[in-house]
């Protein structure tokens, strides 16, 4: 047997068997290899399978005495939905589009109505029954949707089980019919040509990438399409959209720090790609077009993006428009006829700017409080006079604005309605700097219970990601007040590896400078204990995917800070992940992470910081960790093999616990109240291991 037989009072405890890998004269053992299935993503491995009941198993068992809690809080979170929502309509060419779920749906549905008809619902149109394609599954994921030019079609993506296998489809929204070219394995957006005949998308290879463009003509089986684009470097992933004035399709390629990019005519897909400019190491740049000129972000001559035009004649000779500036990060812009927007942040604060295309200087939309989220909401058509606008702070519910153009006035069209009722009054928000121990100070964005003490007496959940340059917004939670109305208060750490800062804030947060997130997320916890928010043991973490390879970083490091951890999906296996080029993302992560294989100072950088190899003997917080089968982002082994080397090592007796959905991937179970469940679950283990279920 491989594991023990499962028990009321011991947890299951996978048997070690000895392997290691030897790269660059060092040896590092990996004694619980053995969980990884060779015939992954289909995984039958009767002692793998084993294993994974019992650790589901044994996480039910010990759950199952706060199911109460766990009750209260989905109650709690369900309450505050309003389960017959619906966004706000949109107009985009001749119809208006929006979706809405009925009470006590998991899933939307989406709708439209002709601009001329009457707004009574006789004209409404159902385009897409996410509730019935989701029947008889456990699991459904809408991917991709694209209504065609006309108003005809609709492609729509689906996956079934959570392996990011998405089958895409096609409906005449005329007849409603569903047409016979289903196209398996497309990994992409859905993009069609202007005469809404041909449908472009990309089909993931045998390694699970993308690294094509593909032409499909209606009507035409899908054996006879045809690749118009192919990408040799196995690191780059293709993907495929359209310039504002959908004239072109952009076929863009690139990993994590290079992108080429090529147009082609959306009337004539076949016509020979256009080359932008021609890929250059470290360079990265995104192009749309508008009357002829093409508009170009690039990162060429500053870490925080400049914006260049050029010509169709000569698309790689740029000249400057927006020079790049050390405290505005330009993170993207959008075309329209009469005007450009661009939206980036000052300082790590969001800003939305308009621009004529004469002068390129810049209006910036004015918001209220000190730290919030803004960008462009749904803006579907190119000649607008109006912009779609969407707005949320820790504290402001998620709101939608019309900004009009003409008259600098905001219009207020929907206010995230939270049934069980919602008091902003109760809670305060504050934007902080903690300094790190290198002098670098840190943002936090904080929300609290009006009154909160300040004696370090009170509980604190410190959240952070700090990876592949994605910032982490200070949004609003209607799941977060469960915490707050029970004294918490909820943080995130901006810490470097994310770009909350600029580019630069990326850049010192990975390759040879991970260690900066790991330390970064430990100084702001000790910086808030040091301000009187909590203290050592009150602060409960969680993060996921990469955030869950930083919660096996700072375990490692100061255990004794943490009252309970939550590591969703971690990726916490990085070496070995790292060192197998068969699996889908490596190549293209080795820019992020370094390659281990060709360079020994990659490979040690990443030995010293690796929460699974560095696992050990010592004392370990409470810690609940997830995992899904069929994720192809962070494999199911990583958090089973992390867990099952905890379980041999750590010194204590604090709870370990392991939840591995069988039928979902990398976000968990599909469904607004199957996912409302599981953070529920999560919240409990907090509550519970802070020594405040009853609260």
């Amino acid at each position: 047997m491989t594991v023990n037989t499962m028990s009321p009072v011991a947890a299951p405890v996978a048997l070690a068997r000895p392997h290691s890998i030897t790269h660059h004269g060092i040896t590092v053992s990996d004694d619980y290899a053995w969980l990884r299935d060779p015939g992954y993503p289909d995984v039958k491995d009767a002692d793998v399978l084993d294993y994974l009941a019992q650790e589901n198993a044994w996480f039910e068992a010990a759950m199952a005495p706060h199911k109460g809690l766990t009750d209260a809080l989905f109650a709690e979170m369900k309450g505050r939905i309003k389960e017959d929502d619906s966004s706000v309509p949109q107009k985009d060419g001749d119809y208006i589009y929006w979706r809405a779920f009925e009470t006590g749906a998991q899933y939307r549905k989406w709708y439209r109505r002709p601009v001329a008809a009457k707004d009574d619902g006789s004209a409404d149109q159902l385009i897409l029954d996410e509730p019935a394609l989701a029947q008889g599954h456990d699991y459904f994921r809408l991917g991709a949707m694209s209504v065609s030019p006309d108003g005809r079609y609709l492609a729509y993506a689906i996956d079934n089980d959570g392996s990011e296998r998405f089958e895409a489809r096609i409906k005449d929204l005329f007849t409603g019919e569903i047409l016979p070219e289903s196209i398996p394995d497309t990994l992409s957006s859905l993009v069609w040509t202007s005469d809404s005949k041909g449908l472009l998308y990309g089909l993931a290879n045998e390694n699970w990438r993308t690294d094509n463009a593909r032409l499909h003509w209606l009507g035409q089986s899908v054996e006879s399409d045809v690749e118009l684009f192919h990408e040799a470097d196995e690191g780059f992933r293709v993907s495929i959209g359209l310039t504002s004035s959908e004239k072109w399709i952009v076929i863009a390629t690139g990993d994590h720090v290079t992108t080429e990019a090529w147009l082609i005519p959306a009337d004539n897909p076949t016509a020979p790609p256009l080359l932008v400019s021609a890929r250059q190491a470290g360079r990265e740049y995104d192009v749309d077009e508008h009357e002829g000129t093409l508009y170009i972000r690039t990162n060429d001559t500053h870490p925080n993006f400049r914006l260049v035009t050029a010509t169709l004649a000569a698309p790689g000779q740029w000249t400057e428009v927006i020079a790049p500036d050390a405290h505005f990060y330009l993170t993207d812009f959008t075309l329209f006829k009469r005007f450009y927007v661009t939206e980036g942040r000052l300082d790590g604060l969001d800003q939305i700017e308009l621009r004529d295309y004469a002068t390129h200087m810049p209006k910036r939309l004015p918001f209220p409080e000190a730290s919030y989220s803004a960008s462009l909401d749904d803006n579907p058509e190119y000649d607008v006079t109006v912009l779609r606008i969407g707005y949320e702070s820790m504290v402001t519910p998620d709101t939608i604005f019309d900004y009009h153009i003409a008259q600098e006035r905001f219009e207020l069209l929907k206010v995230q309605e939270i049934p069980s009722g919602y008091d902003a009054s109760r809670y305060a928000t504050e934007r902080l700097m903690i300094p790190a121990r290198d002098g670098t100070q840190i943002p936090v964005s904080i929300v609290y219970p009006a009154g909160l003490p300040r004696d370090g007496s009170a509980p604190l959940h410190l959240y952070g990601y700090g990876a592949y340059g994605m910032a982490m917004e200070p949004g609003f939670s209607t799941g977060r007040l469960s915490l707050l109305d029970r004294g918490f208060a909820f943080a995130i750490a901006h810490i470097r590896g994310g770009d909350d800062l600029g580019q630069q804030w990326y850049l010192d947060g990975k390759l040879d400078k991970r260690n900066n997130t790991f330390t970064d997320f430990v100084d702001v916890a000790r910086g808030l204990i040091d301000l009187g928010y909590s203290s050592k043991g009150r602060i409960s973490i969680s993060g996921g995917s990469a955030g869950g390879e930083l919660m096996g970083a700072v375990i490692n490091s100061d255990p004794d800070l943490w009252g309970a951890v939550v590591a969703h999906v971690p990726f916490v296996d990085v070496l070995n992940t790292m060192l197998d080029e068969t699996l889908p993302l490596t190549p293209g992560e080795w820019p992020e992470w370094g390659n281990p294989i060709e360079d020994k100072a990659a490979f040690e950088t990443i030995l010293a910081y690796d929460p699974y190899a560095n696992v050990k003997a010592q004392s370990y917080p409470p810690l609940m960790v997830t995992a899904g089968l069929n994720d192809p982002r962070v494999t199911y082994w990583e958090p089973a093999k992390w867990v099952a080397k905890l379980r041999a090592t750590k010194t204590d007796d604090n709870v370990l616990l392991l939840k591995t959905n069988m039928g979902a991937g990398h976000g968990g179970k599909s469904g607004r109240f199957e996912s409302l469940h599981e953070s529920a679950e999560e919240f409990a283990f907090i509550l519970w291991q802070m020594g405040m279920a009853g609260a």
